[in-house]
């Protein structure tokens, strides 16, 4: 694997303090903007006058592996790797962990999806958001693949303006929440236009994990108190429940028969659970016609739009790669978490070398960036 170019499909910027104050308008907005509020011991990200997430390990990229008892889970942000908002430090990085290219996801505005239920104020959040990633690739157009963020909601067509917004400014994939609010799956029709104009535009859609739309059940309180889910061990074994429903609905609906073209890309979910859940697709809809009424043309099964239509980013997941025939191997996408604490960096490629022993180097070569070059055209 020596001479094989590595890309990671899913690395993070960890957004600069003043990103929104200096970009949004502070007269139409005044503090509802998202802004980091230092404090001791920790800083806080605030929006609209909620905690949206304090720094926390977003920045830690390399403790895991030299002092995990020090990883800070609340944190400053003068303690963030400076590689994380920073495009010629990254750049370091990368040659230090021998990865060619990173796709680049938010850090921050992904927890403002599950957190600010205000379109009216997310919407030019993320296009500011945009506006930013899509100047900080231009440091490295070649090596840094900004990925967008785009609200759906209530408002279809502003969703698709953003799109094409996104890819004006360069950018090569949009980001919508994992699982839109509770009321709206993605099977309902209203979504149509804009999975055509994805797929016209040609841009791949991701569903990072921690994007669900707010108003999923998120906190409860037990005999020790208040409990947060999302942030238990317990939600991150089980963390792609919600994006299996959401591509239950999408493949069952038959989005992806009429969207021959459109690629979905599953982010920071793993591989593992992908053989189970393809094979309940296709014995649910072969068993139970009834709560599967959509029928296929030419006998199609709905694992099939999975191998054509569905990518899956992954980090550390041997047994998925042991299943990779199931999966389809050019459906697979290394990608290193970089900077957060639990990145493969700086051992990425040692990590890659370890899960990927027994694979051809045919295959290898599409998995750690063949496929994601063919995704985000990389060169």
């Amino acid at each position: 694997m020596a001479n094989m170019k590595i890309l990671s499909s899913d690395s993070h910027i960890v957004e600069p303090p003043d990103l929104w104050t200096s970009r949004m308008n502070s007269e139409t907005f005044g503090d509802r903007i998202p802004h980091l509020v230092p404090g001791n011991p920790y800083d806080n990200w605030v929006v609209d006058g909620q905690s949206v997430g304090v720094i926390g390990t977003s920045g830690s990229a390399g403790q895991r592996f030299e002092s995990p008892g020090e990883i800070d889970r609340e944190g400053k942000y003068d303690d963030v790797r400076i590689g994380g908002y920073d495009p010629h430090e990254r750049m370091k990085d990368l040659a230090a962990d021998g990865v060619y290219a990173d796709v680049l996801y938010p850090t921050f505005a992904n927890a403002m999806l599950g957190a600010i239920s205000d379109g009216d104020l997310l919407r030019p959040v993320f296009n500011a958001y945009n506006e930013w990633v899509g100047e900080f690739r231009t440091a490295y157009p070649d090596r840094l693949k900004g990925i967008g963020c785009v609200l759906l909601d209530d408002d279809i067509d502003a969703g698709i303006a953003e799109l094409k917004n996104i890819v004006n400014l360069g950018l090569s994939g949009a980001m919508i929440s994992a699982f839109p609010m509770p009321s709206e799956t993605y099977d309902h029709v209203k979504y149509e236009p804009f999975w055509t104009a994805a797929e016209e535009i040609g841009i791949p859609l991701s569903l990072h994990s921690g994007t669900n739309r707010p108003e999923m059940p998120s906190e409860f309180e037990n005999d020790t108190g208040r409990f947060d889910l999302a942030q238990s061990g317990a939600a991150r074994v089980n963390t792609e429940y919600w994006i299996r429903m959401t591509l239950c609905h999408m493949v069952y609906s038959g989005l992806f028969e009429r969207h021959p073209d459109l690629s979905v890309v599953t982010v920071e979910f793993d591989l593992a659970w992908v053989p189970f859940f393809l094979n309940r697709l296709d014995i649910t809809y072969i068993e139970r016609p009834s709560q599967t009424s959509y029928r296929f043309q030419n006998d199609a099964l709905p694992s099939d739009f999975m191998r054509r239509n569905v990518y899956h980013s992954f980090q550390e997941d041997g047994l998925g790669v042991f299943h990779r025939d199931i999966i389809g191997v050019d459906r697979l996408l290394w990608g290193s978490d970089y900077p957060h604490a639990e990145s493969t960096f700086p051992k990425s490629r040692e990590i890659l070398d370890s899960i990927l022993v027994d694979v051809p180097d045919e295959e290898k070569a599409l998995i750690v960036g063949g496929n994601a070059a063919r995704l985000y055209k990389i060169d």
